[in-house]
């Protein structure tokens, strides 16, 4: 009975290993680029932030000191005025300095990403995109089901893996970071040689579960029609009616996969501890 389900998903089984090492190649790199996108403290318009926060700081002293404050045609403003106008300056620097649209854009995809469901995703990377291409610049724009599959599953376990490397780095002491900073140590190299070992030590039993996940979110996908294990699965059933063997022989095989990625976990784990 079990031979007969084994060669009969066999074909799912290989599709279904396939869309989850694909998917671990691309989201790790793109859940880096996405947490150090988020992290980013550029400002392009930092200089008119510092220039009006400092515009304001100067009349706010001026203030303290009891000096008269001049604005436009070297009018002396009151002190109601001035302190407005310091304000208002102050403000403006705050909202300029904290303008970081790298932090914003990464920031932005995360929030929708962690906010709809999977499936969701899959179908709009899969009917959505294609017809809105379609309709403005590309009238022969298709996206074949294996693509959208991955796509999906690539910036959903992306997004995910983001939040779970920003977590890791920031759960490192900034005292190292400040140490390594006043012993002219750059920036690239602290966090290269000194953040980023402890960070994976953190991160990697939070990161092994989310690899957890997204091999089992990956049957989701079947509802597109990928051809993966869950929908030869269906198949199987629909045509010879044997559900137990046939889901049974599924939780297995998915029972073994994750075992092996707990193991090799584990033992990563132990090492590092060394």
């Amino acid at each position: 009975m079990f031979q007969t389900v084994i060669s009969a998903l066999n074909e799912g089984f290989v599709q279904t290993l396939k869309l989850f090492v694909v998917t671990l190649v691309g989201s790790i790199p793109l859940g880096l680029i996405i947490c150090f996108g988020s992290m980013s403290r550029w400002a392009p318009l930092g200089f008119l932030g510092r220039k009006y926060f400092s515009q304001g700081e100067a009349i706010t002293r001026a203030l303290e000191n009891g000096e008269t404050v001049k604005g436009r045609d070297d009018a002396v403003l009151t002190a109601d005025m001035a302190r407005n106008r310091a304000r208002r300056c102050k403000a403006w620097g705050r909202l300029l300095l904290g303008f970081r649209p790298i932090s914003l854009i990464s920031r932005f995809v995360v929030w929708i990403i962690r906010g709809t469901p999977m499936l969701v995703q899959g179908f709009y990377l899969y009917f959505a995109v294609p017809q809105l291409m379609q309709a403005t610049i590309a009238p022969d724009f298709r996206l074949d089901i294996i693509t959208a599959s991955i796509l999906t599953l690539i910036l959903n376990a992306g997004a995910y893996s983001a939040e779970i490397f920003r977590g890791a780095i920031q759960s490192v002491p900034k005292g190292q970071t400040e140490a390594s900073r006043s012993l002219g140590v750059s920036h690239g190299k602290t966090m290269l040689k000194i953040v980023l070992p402890q960070a994976v030590r953190i991160c990697l039993p939070s990161l092994v579960n989310q690899c957890i996940i997204t091999l089992k979110d990956s049957t989701i996908m079947y509802a597109l029609g990928l051809p993966e294990i869950m929908n030869q699965a269906k198949v199987y059933v629909g045509r010879t009616m044997d559900s137990f063997a046939t889901y049974t022989w599924v939780a297995v095989i998915f029972l073994a996969i994750t075992s092996v990625l707990m193991i090799v976990s584990s033992q990563l784990e132990k090492r590092m501890r060394k």
